[in-house]
C-alpha cells in the first residue's frame, strides 16, 4: 500500500502550523481535512480535498520527511 504525506508547512498559515502527517491517500486525505477545519477555519469542501490531494507526497520508506 502507498503511504503519502502533507507538511503544513509547505502551506501558506498564519499560525506557522509545522503538522505533518501520513497514511493511505483516503486517511490522509480526511485527517488533513479535519485539521485544516479544526486548525485553521477551513470549509471542508471538494475544492479543499483536492488542494490536500494536490499537495500531497509519495513517502519513500527509511527516508526522514
Amino acid at each position: 500500500m502507498t503511504r503519502y504525506y502533507v507538511d503544513c508547512r509547505e502551506m501558506p498559515s498564519e499560525s506557522n502550523c509545522d503538522l505533518a502527517m501520513s497514511g493511505s491517500e483516503e486517511h490522509l486525505v480526511e485527517a488533513a481535512a479535519m485539521h485544516a477545519v479544526n486548525a485553521h477555519q477551513h470549509d471542508d469542501t471538494p475544492e479543499l480535498r483536492d488542494q490536500i490531494r494536490g499537495a500531497m507526497k509519495e513517502e519513500v520508506p527509511g527516508a526522514l520527511v
